[in-house]
């Protein structure tokens, strides 16, 4: 066999098993086959790029970079739905439709699956294009990246027409969401939201490599042909697609009538939580492709399809107590323990009551039956009282005025909504607190050393605060619980590794309120070392981009704090970084010449005075208003919703500080 019939036949066999695997579930090779034949394609692929094959399945392993996507026109348009949200709402489109079609009317019920829509363009059984939906005409073209999704076929299998547009949802799973975060937390990140929220950024990183590590499926679940001459009807699709190479949902049915289609989204409303991604409702669809037809669309809407919203989540329960806790900053948060009940699939016994002006402005009391719903499915809220079932006896809680650890006077500063114990010294779970963050990923990132570790460390008062973490020995903490020889020194050996961190990751870890690992950096660059930080006035502080009076104010009494400064000076001495190490191998380029930028927001790795600069030293303008020259938006958190808006008016792309990064360096 010559180099390019082996490699035709890697690519066939690859092809028929992630097939068998990923749609059917029914692998026919372990993992370890399948990597070893993976890796022959690509080292052939490599050596021979002759036969390059924009189908092969080697492209499933991502590395293309994209600096931006490029709009694509659908070849029919997207159309949102109409939404109804019960049986009369079902009937009266019924009676709509039955204005236009005088004959019998089936129905095809699928799952509305929480995801990204994509429209997906095959022609002669190849993928030839991947595009968001976008405003329903055009949208973003991510072939790159969609091409690294296991369950999207880049070649086609028997039967299937000769061009068309396939439909499907791009979802995140609830393990995959599940396993991201849990790796993200341990990396001292902000864990993701929810699954469609996930899916969605996933597939707009610029780098296709990143986008393969992602969990991603798509469920497929329409088809828009050419000339719509060689299927009948929306059922007769969905059965056929799964040959073709698509993975379709099994959850979908024929229904005869309005009550028919009201049982199918009854029992899933019911038994969404078993499936292994999030649904929000079922999609109706008039199964005939020639009642389709007839039927047409409004100006917004099919009318020959309508969405059913399943409710939000509740559940009714009892408020048996509050509890409170104590954060690092001695910021108070009350808790609500509530009598067990399964919501969204979890046991639920607790949920946070944020603040004593919530607990107010509900009307909270003990014993008080209370409804919950977990907000994005994921945080458990409570949304309501069933004042009808309270106790006669029952009285307003009053909220606690000294702390529930130390027993100081709680403090509420005005125009805050918490109150604070200001004990910090010798209120265990603020010391405790304040170490867990010192040590935390995006701050001093010590091996070995754990929040449990932190604890048993503060409790047996063995450390009284951060600075005393570079004073330890291994036989200061081979003794303490699941401590072994080995492990102390590791612990040993990371804290001795953390004096290599950088000023601005020794700032943050400082843990002064309101300076989070972005304020932190804004403030590493500008002032360059910690002493002439020390030394601004609050004013001065005020005049640094994005620092408001609120910072600067937390900023000063963190410093003016004599106990603070000694820490401060003691970590010093045992050689932590103060001073920013500047990188003088900037880069410029011309690769933004021609494009007027407007930058809006607050941002995490730079400061916008730094990123107007990343611009103008590689080409670009930065303007301060949106206008139809505008090249693009580079927005951060809390992006103006005036800016948004007008970007959405005049159809200004928006890219975010990482896709920016990506453009600026990877040229």
């Amino acid at each position: 066999m010559d180099i390019k019939d082996k490699i035709s036949s890697l690519r066939q066999e690859l092809h028929e098993y992630n097939y068998q695997y990923y749609v059917l579930d029914n692998p026919t090779i372990s993992d370890y086959e399948f990597d070893l034949k993976l890796k022959e394609l690509l080292d052939l692929e490599k050596n021979h790029p002759e036969y390059y094959d924009p189908s092969s399945p080697t492209l499933r392993v991502g590395g293309g970079i994209t600096k931006e996507f490029q709009a694509s026109i659908h070849n029919k348009p997207m159309f949102s739905l109409d939404n109804s949200y019960s049986i009369d709402e079902l009937r009266d489109w019924e009676k709509r439709i039955k204005k236009y079609i005088d004959q019998s009317v089936e129905y095809t019920c699928e799952l509305k699956f929480d995801g990204v829509s994509i429209n997906l363009l095959y022609e002669e059984g190849k993928l030839v294009k991947a595009v968001t939906r976008g405003d329903g005409i055009q949208g973003d073209d991510i072939t790159v990246n969609v091409k690294t999704i296991p369950t999207v076929p880049l070649i086609l299998k028997d039967d299937y027409p000769t061009r068309f547009e396939a439909r499907g949802e791009i979802v995140m799973p609830l393990e995959g969401l599940k396993k991201l975060n849990k790796e993200r937390m341990a990396n001292g990140e902000e864990p993701f939201k929810n699954t469609r929220n996930t899916a969605s950024g996933s597939l707009k990183m610029q780098d296709s490599y990143e986008v393969s590590k992602r969990p991603l499926k798509c469920l497929f679940y329409s088809v828009k042909e050419e000339n719509n001459n060689t299927l009948d009807s929306q059922f007769d699709v969905l059965n056929k697609a799964k040959g073709w190479g698509f993975n379709v949902s099994n959850n979908y049915t024929l229904a005869k009538s309005i009550d028919e289609v009201y049982k199918f989204a009854r029992y899933w409303e019911e038994n969404r939580h078993e499936l292994p991604y999030d649904i929000d409702g079922i999609v109706i669809k008039v199964n005939n492709f020639l009642q389709q037809e007839i039927l047409g669309y409004t100006s917004k809407f099919p009318r020959w399809a309508i969405a059913y919203k399943f409710k939000p989540d509740q559940a009714l329960t009892k408020l048996l107590s509050i509890s409170y806790q104590v954060g690092r900053t001695g910021s108070i948060t009350p808790v609500a323990n509530l009598k067990p009940i399964e919501l969204a699939g979890t046991v639920v016994k607790r949920a946070s009551l944020h603040n004593s002006d919530f607990i107010s402005k509900m009307d909270l009391r003990n014993n008080d039956h209370v409804y919950l719903e977990k907000g994005g499915d994921i945080i458990p809220k409570i949304v309501g009282i069933v004042k009808d079932k309270r106790e006669n006896d029952s009285t307003p809680i009053n909220y606690i005025s000294s702390c529930p650890e130390c027993k100081s006077p709680l403090v509420k500063n005005e125009g805050e909504a918490n109150h604070y114990c200001m004990n910090k010294n010798s209120c265990s779970p603020q010391i405790i607190g304040r170490i867990q963050h010192f040590i935390s990923r995006k701050a001093m990132d010590i091996d070995g050393l754990g929040a449990e570790t932190v604890a048993l460390l503060v409790n047996s008062e063995i450390i009284r605060n951060y600075s005393d973490l570079y004073s330890l020995s291994v036989n200061d903490v081979i003794n303490l619980e699941r401590m072994a020889e080995k492990s102390s020194k590791n612990l040993i050996d990371g804290i001795k590794e953390s004096l290599n961190i950088p000023f601005e990751r020794v700032l943050y870890a400082l843990g002064i309120r309101h300076v989070g690992y972005t304020v932190a950096k804004t403030l590493a660059r500008h002032y360059k070392n910690i002493d002439s930080l020390i030394l601004a006035d609050v004013l001065e502080l005020e005049s640094v981009d994005e620092i408001g009076e609120k910072i600067a104010s937390s900023l000063k009494e963190f410093f003016n704090d004599k106990e603070n400064l000694e820490i401060i000076n003691t970590l010093k001495s045992y050689g932590l970084q103060f001073k920013l190490v500047e990188n003088n191998n900037e880069q410029s380029s011309d690769i933004l010449i021609g494009k007027l930028i407007v930058v809006s927001g607050v941002f995490e790795k730079y400061s916008r005075d730094e990123l107007k600069k990343l611009i103008e030293i590689n080409g670009g303008k930065v303007s301060s208003s949106i206008s139809k020259n505008t090249s693009f938006i580079l927005a951060g958190e809390n992006m103006g919703p005036s800016k948004k808006q007008k970007a959405e008016e005049l159809g200004v792309k928006i890219i975010g500080e990482e896709e920016f990064i990506k453009i600026i360096y990877s040229k």
